[in-house]
């Protein structure tokens, strides 16, 4: 028999097991009614059309659009009505649903297997009742962290629609007069607190982001943030990093560096926690993280007990270890996973590689598997690549440049992770990357990707191509390179610089101390040269590339600095001598 037929017949066998006359209905509870739950809930519809499915949603809304909600905050999303992707009624109405809002379960009785739900009415009062289960599904997803900070009982959150709903009502009231606020703290500037900032600054606040890490967006590194945070900065947002908030007032914000800054308006976007009370109260095995551990089908340490979402621990798909990932997607796939293991399908979810991206004021900021910062953090020996390339052919109009950074392990050249940065471009080449690294292939593999091309889409040689040759480059031993942070070691130990740009470029910004001979005139200068080790630079790396091979055959110890000048000085630049540098070059000039 065929793997299709088989898998046929297993369905069928399934379905008519759920269908046998007289049997009665299997009873299905879910705990949760948005990502997860609802992908679970509608999922075991299709599969099972006598199943008793209900749902339980302790806030006023089920399967909302909780990514837009910064955006509807901002105006940009102008209905709300949006944001409500379905309703109990709908659900209903297409898929047989008992979905109740306003309802939370409150304990689980495993031996009797029963839920304890209480349902608030619109006037406020309650009612308890304990719902048989046969399976039951946990997706209560994550709180938001509140620092134990003085005052922090007035900042807003932001996870579901009664959270948009509060935030648009402070933007409109929260002020001193009672009228539009004026100012306003975000803290945290990770993705969520990013978009935040900047929804609230499209509203016309003075917007204060505050970040206790390095530099916003800490999931990526510091060179790939730079340039978010800098365009935060032209637009008017205040940008403090290294610091967060030490006390609200009922005006302002004291930071724990002393200052203070003007905060009509707070909201906290630290980061969330896996909401597993109901899991720990009922004897369910949790993670040091207070995630609900799950096997590959979702089941938990019950059988007849599955989780999903971002309650439950997923397995990282970098080194197979526990991980904690709250994306919408992952969600939504897991929560698929669920329904087919209840119904008997074979089913596993697959490892979480964490992907995710972000608008910000323009520009694009992605993401996918591990930054160098983890993957040293680790303990791996890692090859990193930085690369900056248009986003379409350049000769094409309207091409603008893009950063892209590749993290691989040394020797074996696995890919551990990519980010990217720039106005156009950047989402489908994380997402390749993404599917790269979820099909095994190595970083040299990505220059035999064949990707659409056409002069208005991307180069001959696309932005992901130019990610595997360098790769392959500097695996092979072809071209060594030195990072930009490993720059000063280097020159402390000896190591000279030369800057093989042109004189205008040279002249625009350039690295203190570094000796500037064009590539084009190198041979003819190799006495100029100082002695000992060399490192050479160029604006992103591809003059470097060649100076580097050509000193290497005249007998030079000579290393590449990957990216070249414009990685460094998006980190290093307040350093730079000379005015800052104009646009980086086209495809291929570097």
């Amino acid at each position: 028999m065929s793997p299709t037929a088989s898998t046929l017949s297993a369905a069928s066998t399934v379905s008519a097991a759920r269908s046998v006359p007289g049997a009665p209905p299997r009873r299905i509870v879910i705990v949760g009614g948005v990502a997860a739950g609802m992908s679970a809930a509608t999922r075991l519809r299709r599969l099972d059309e006598s199943a008793a499915i209900t749902v339980v949603e302790r806030g006023e809304h089920v399967s909302f659009a909780n990514c837009g909600l910064p955006y509807y905050v901002g105006g940009v999303i102008a209905r709300r009505e949006d944001l409500l992707l379905q309703t109990p009624a709908s659900l209903a109405a297409r898929f047989a649903l008992d979905v109740r809002v306003r309802t939370e379960a409150t304990a689980i009785d495993r031996a009797a297997r029963t839920v304890r739900v209480r349902t608030t009415g619109p006037a406020g009062a309650t009612a308890e009742e304990d719902l048989p289960y046969d399976a039951l599904v946990l997706a209560p997803g994550a709180r938001p962290l509140l620092p134990p900070i003085p005052g922090m009982e007035r900042a807003l959150t932001l996870r579901d629609v009664a959270d948009a709903d509060a935030l648009a009502r402070a933007v409109a009231t929260a002020g001193p007069d009672g009228g539009a606020a004026r100012s306003a703290v975000v803290l945290g500037a990770g993705f969520i607190g990013v978009e935040t900032a900047e929804n609230l600054h499209r509203r016309g606040l003075a917007v204060t982001l505050v970040e206790l890490a390095d530099h916003v967006l800490p999931p990526l590194d510091p060179e790939m943030a730079a340039p978010v945070a800098a365009r935060l900065r032209e637009a008017g947002v205040e940008v403090r990093t290294g610091v967060t908030v030490a006390e609200l007032g009922p005006r302002e914000a004291v930071l724990t560096d002393g200052a203070a800054v003007a905060a009509d308006l707070v909201v906290a976007a630290v980061g969330v926690r896996p909401d597993t009370a109901l899991a720990r109260a009922a004897g369910l095995e949790v993670d040091e993280r207070g995630g609900i551990v799950v096997g590959p089908d979702q089941r938990t340490s019950d059988p007849a007990i599955w989780a999903a979402g971002d309650a439950a621990v997923k397995t990282g798909a970098i080194d197979g270890a526990p991980a904690h990932i709250a994306l919408a997607q992952t969600a939504n796939r897991h929560g698929r996973v669920v329904a087919d293991s209840i119904m008997g399908r074979r089913a596993a979810a697959a490892p979480a590689i964490g992907t995710a991206i972000v608008g910000v004021l323009g520009l694009q900021a992605a993401m996918t598997g591990w930054s160098e910062r983890r993957a040293r953090a680790a303990g791996l020996d890692v090859v990193c690549v930085h690369v900056h390339p248009a986003d379409h052919a350049s000769y094409y109009p309207g091409a603008r440049a893009m950063s892209l950074k590749l993290v691989a392990e040394a020797g074996t050249g696995r890919i551990l992770g990519a980010q990217g940065v720039g106005p156009s471009g950047v989402d489908k080449r994380i997402d390749v990357i993404s599917v790269a690294i979820r099909g095994g292939l190595r970083a040299p593999d990505l220059a035999d990707l064949e990707t659409a091309y056409a002069p208005p889409f991307g180069a001959a040689k696309d932005p992901v191509a130019m990610l595997g040759l360098v790769a392959d480059n500097v695996l092979s031993g072809l071209t060594p390179t030195l990072q930009w942070h490993e720059l000063d070691a280097a020159r402390a130990a000896g190591a000279g610089l030369v800057d093989v740009r042109t004189p205008a470029e040279y002249a625009r910004g350039h690295i203190p101390g570094a000796l500037n001979i064009p590539v084009d005139q190198l041979r003819g200068r190799l006495d100029a040269l100082p002695d000992g080790p060399l490192i050479v630079s160029c604006q992103v790396g591809l003059r470097g590339h060649v100076a580097a091979r050509l000193l290497l055959q005249h007998g030079r110890e000579v290393r590449n600095l990957d990216g070249g000048y414009r990685t460094w000085s998006a980190v290093r630049g307040a350093g730079a001598v000379g005015p800052e540098p104009g646009p980086a070059p086209a495809a291929g000039e570097g």
